[in-house]
């Protein structure tokens, strides 16, 4: 049985929320609580397997109820949010960076035609978050520790400088948010490449992610439209159900084809377009993540010659994603998320001041 408590201070949505998850049969609700408060010693009573939670609650709210569950009795939480305005998804996205793993519009009530897709949404993430027992985290590197290329062989070393780096495509999911937060704040100002995102986010979260996002980086942050053309030194994030790729020409492409591993945007979608257009002249990243998408494709992007990132077991909340390619073959380095903006920034500045080697551009 999963365990649940859950945290919701209006009554009419707490009910509806438990009629959700109790016609699951392998679902338990523990405890329920209408209070930040009220959260805390639920949770320290019961020790569930995991939390659904609300935003904005009286006294203390969803965030600080985040954050101190977290310090106290590390938990797998879920964000049910209940409107997308600026304020709202600015708490979503703290929520997140203070442990939360995942955030979920309100399920739409009985005879709402969504009704059940949303309702089957809820029940899916929450029997999936129960899987993580512990929330990891990472710390900043230390001062003065050498860049993680450094202990590359020479011979990778001269592979992955004598190239026209012109693109870094990264994808995410389950605890991505906050490795992206980090790894966007550690690329420099003149970074000079276009960034390419897919991140697996709730359906109306997107443009509040991106946001957030744009807050800690040195680089504009954005939703690309299709047919634009990419920017050095700007990050693009996937729109709200659109697969997006790139094509040799540089520009962005939007489209609604069949969910790729069950999802659109995919990871794999985006991969495998970097790999037909860019070849060796790009970066692949893979983070934090359940499943397998884009796994495959990171290993495509490395046969193609690309250079290519998996985040290590350490510090992924979930090591689905990243886990795969590394068994694949697909990873040129495996990083934490504090050594990959170096890793990045290390790889296009050799690029660019290698004897014999193009500029790296856009």
């Amino acid at each position: 049985m999963v365990r649940v408590v859950v945290v919701e201070d209006s009554p009419v949505v707490r009910e509806l929320l438990l009629y959700i998850l109790v016609s699951d049969p392998e679902i338990e609700i523990v405890a329920t609580a209408g209070t930040g408060e009220a959260a805390l010693e639920a949770v320290a009573r019961t020790r569930p397997d995991v939390i659904t939670m609300d935003v904005h609650m009286p006294k203390m709210n969803g965030l600080e109820a985040t954050r101190l569950i977290m310090q106290t009795h590390p938990t797998p939480i879920v964000i049910v949010s209940g409107a997308f305005d600026v304020v709202e998804t600015a708490g979503v996205f703290r929520a997140i960076e203070a442990g939360a793993l995942a955030v979920l519009p309100r399920p739409f009530g009985i005879g709402h035609p969504e009704h059940e897709r949303s309702a089957a949404d809820l029940v899916r993430t929450v029997k999936l978050m129960s899987e993580v027992k512990v929330v990891r985290r990472w710390s900043h590197l230390p001062p003065g520790e050498p860049l993680p290329v450094a202990s590359l062989s020479a011979k990778t070393q001269r592979r992955s400088g004598r190239r026209e780096i012109r693109l870094v495509a990264i994808g995410a999911s389950t605890g991505g948010p906050p490795v992206l937060r980090m790894i966007l704040s550690g690329l420099p100002k003149d970074f000079p490449l276009p960034v390419l995102i897919v991140q697996h986010i709730a359906s109306g979260f997107t443009q509040g992610f991106v946001d957030w996002l744009a807050q800690s980086s040195n680089l504009p942050v954005q939703l690309p439209v299709h047919g634009q053309q990419l920017v050095p030194g700007r990050v693009y994030v996937a729109p709200d159900g659109f697969h997006m790729t790139v094509g040799i020409d540089g520009r962005v492409w939007l489209n609604t084809g069949e969910p790729e591993n069950g999802l659109r945007p995919s990871v794999s979608s985006l991969f495998r377009s970097v790999a037909k257009a860019y070849g060796q002249n790009a970066i692949g990243v893979l983070l934090t993540g359940m499943g397998k998408d884009g796994a495959l494709e990171l290993k495509l992007m490395k046969e193609q010659g690309a250079v290519t990132i998996a985040q290590d077991k350490d510090t992924s909340v979930v090591h689905g994603m990243p886990g795969e390619a590394i068994r694949l073959g697909g990873a040129t380095y495996v990083l934490p998320p504090e050594k990959i903006s170096l890793t990045l920034t290390s790889l296009v500045a050799r690029a660019g001041s290698e004897p014999g080697t193009e500029r790296v551009h856009a």
